[in-house]
Parts: structure tokens; C-alpha cells; sequence
């Protein structure tokens, strides 16, 4: 049973992405060449698709920007050695910037975390800004060991994300968390 909070983060439930052990496409994109094992179900993202998801029965993915180009997550795909010390500083840039609803869930790979930060409805230029803004003042704390979502530098069909498997920690802040 599916049981991650997942309203935490807003994902987008009108299609989904499936896992594929062939490739489905082949994306050509800035001079690269990629190719994609997630093949697109247009159909509602339902608990059903989330419990299979959750037996890993199958491997299910969500998209991170809507079908009006806007983004309610900016995400931060942590494969590092060290998601306590990575989740410290993160929420103390957060909070700094003025960010107090974030959350980090983790993923199949133990020690691997998805920090999404709830921004609301965000274009998607802004949100490719505001992600390497982070990213960039984030790496001047800690050795990059990230990557950040939505990017320009991938293909839009790359721009989705893995359903969590776990809760790692939330950040729900209020109006005087700041001077604390």
C-alpha cells in the first residue's frame, strides 16, 4: 500500500511515466542525444498505479511542469554520501531565502533523497532560474552532489521524477521560524 504523503508536494495526476525495460524513444537535444526508458500513460496518476508502484511491481514516475508550462516544484535530486549533513544546510538555505514549505523524501537507493521546495505556480523560466540560484548558493556549502529539476539542460521528457518510497523530513514553517 501506497502510503508516502505525497499532497505534501501537489504532483500532477493527469498522466504519469512507466519504467520500460527497452528504449521507448531516442530525444535529441542541445547537440545530445538521449534515450528514454519512460514511456508516457495518459491517464490519471490514481492510488492503484501508486500501490503497484509501492509493491515495485512497476517503476512510476511524475511529471514536474504542467501542461501550461508552469511548475509547483523545484526539486533537488540528491545522490550523495551524506543526506543528514545535505539536508542541514539545505533547510538553512531555504529558510534563508524565505523558503519554510519544503520537504525531502527518499528514494530507492538508500542515502539518495528528492528535497522538493514548494514554490506554487511558477513559470517555467523562472523556475529554471530560481533552480540554479539555489544550486549555485547551495554549492558554495557543500560539494555538488545534485541535480536540479526542472533543468533546461535535459530534454522535457527527462524532467520527471520517481514517486517517493519514503518520507525523509518536512519543513512546515511559520511566521516566526525565521528568528528562531
Amino acid at each position: 500500500m501506497y502510503n508516502v504523503d505525497t499532497s505534501l508536494i501537489k504532483i500532477i495526476t493527469d498522466h504519469y511515466y512507466v519504467q520500460r525495460p527497452t528504449i521507448v524513444s531516442k530525444i535529441s537535444h542541445n547537440g545530445r542525444t538521449f534515450y528514454n526508458k519512460f514511456e508516457r500513460v495518459d491517464e490519471p496518476l490514481n492510488r492503484m498505479v501508486m500501490n503497484k508502484h509501492a509493491d515495485k511491481e512497476i517503476v512510476v514516475a511524475h511529471d514536474l511542469i504542467n501542461r501550461f508550462n508552469k511548475v509547483e516544484n523545484i526539486v533537488f535530486d540528491y545522490n550523495g554520501r551524506n543526506p543528514e549533513r545535505f539536508w542541514h544546510r539545505a533547510q538553512l538555505l531555504l529558510r534563508d531565502e524565505g523558503f519554510l514549505n519544503f520537504t525531502a523524501y527518499e528514494t530507492k537507493t538508500p542515502g539518495h533523497l528528492h528535497l522538493y521546495i514548494h514554490k506554487g505556480h511558477t513559470t517555467l523560466q523562472e523556475a529554471y532560474q530560481l533552480g540554479r540560484l539555489l544550486s549555485t548558493k547551495l554549492a558554495t556549502k557543500l560539494p555538488r552532489e545534485w541535480r536540479m529539476f526542472p533543468t533546461n539542460e535535459l530534454p522535457r521528457e527527462y524532467n520527471i521524477l520517481i514517486l517517493p518510497y519514503k518520507l525523509y523530513a518536512k519543513e512546515r514553517g511559520t511566521s516566526w521560524s525565521r528568528h528562531m
